[in-house]
């Protein structure tokens, strides 16, 4: 790289580096509350756990879909890890309120990206959440080590690093788009909450999407599954899960991270092109 090419990259990066930081020191603000809200979050384990185990006392088979009552539990253990990286709440909610009361027009009119701002802030809140909730995910998983296979070989660990982090730029990425929704229209709550319904069903985290292969969609040779293996979704919960479980392995895995690193792309593009187009079209008056 030329002393040229370098000398507008390193100030931008220095400036992101300075965001970041002060976000950090906003989420280490109110640590009482974060500490509180991060352990409230282990709570739905329980849940889950009584649920898996009604649902396998109920029926005479020993595995459904290829899971074992074990796997299943360690399946969502695994996707409550994956959604801790994946989830964004209040990013969609927080763009389009900001576009609706006015207070985003000082991203128009001073030297701060907003988008990259808003990967600060995340990047910082995830930070502090892992660094408040590695124990308690340490102990939960210490407890359930019995439901979960041998550990995989490195190289699997390094796929399912990867996929975390893939999906933590996917999420990021979705909702910021969904978000800006609000140069577009007033009110996007009901878009909004329409996503989250269907996020929450395709992505894998209410069960495996393998129980969807037998469920037809009116083409000959093709399942529900196959569908929804092409979608975003599953890459911000069931498919790190699978990874770590070994349930999708060699070309397919492949494929699966390929079509997750093309949406990361489609979906930094989109979020991109409706912020350049949003800010062209957006009004804001007074102080």
């Amino acid at each position: 790289m030329s002393r040229a090419a370098a000398t507008p990259l390193l100030p931008g990066l220095r400036a992101w580096w300075t965001m970041l930081v002060i976000c950090l020191e906003e989420r280490l603000a109110y640590r009482g509350d974060f500490i509180l809200g991060t352990a409230m979050r282990f709570l739905p384990i329980v849940t889950q756990v009584f649920l898996w185990t009604a649902v396998f006392a109920a029926t005479t088979r020993s595995d459904i879909a290829g899971y074992s009552r074990t796997d299943i539990v360690a399946y969502y253990l695994l996707t409550m890890v994956t959604r801790a990286f994946s989830s964004m709440p209040g990013l969609a909610g927080g763009i389009a309120r900001s576009v609706r009361d006015g207070s985003i027009k000082k991203y128009l009119v001073q030297p701060v990206d907003y988008v990259s701002f808003l990967l600060a802030a995340r990047i910082a809140h995830k930070l502090v959440y892992y660094a408040v909730a590695l124990i308690p995910f340490g102990v939960v998983f210490v407890i359930c080590r019995g439901y979960f296979p041998p550990v995989p070989d490195a190289a699997t660990i390094a796929v399912f690093t990867l996929s975390l982090v893939l999906s933590f730029l996917l999420g990021f990425f979705m909702e910021a788009t969904l978000g800006m929704l609000g140069f577009w229209f007033l009110e996007v709550s009901s878009i909004i909450f329409a996503y989250m319904l269907v996020q929450y069903l395709l992505s894998g985290h209410m069960f495996p999407l393998d129980m969807l292969a037998g469920v037809p969609t009116g083409l000959a040779g093709v399942s529900v599954a196959d569908v929804v293996r092409w979608l975003p979704f599953e890459y911000t919960a069931y498919f790190p899960a699978a990874v770590w479980l070994g349930k999708i392995r060699g070309a397919e895995l492949a494929r699966s991270l390929a079509i997750e690193t093309a949406w990361v792309v489609v979906m930094a593009v989109a979020c991109r092109v409706a912020w350049w187009r949003g800010t062209r079209r957006y009004s804001a008056f007074g102080g």
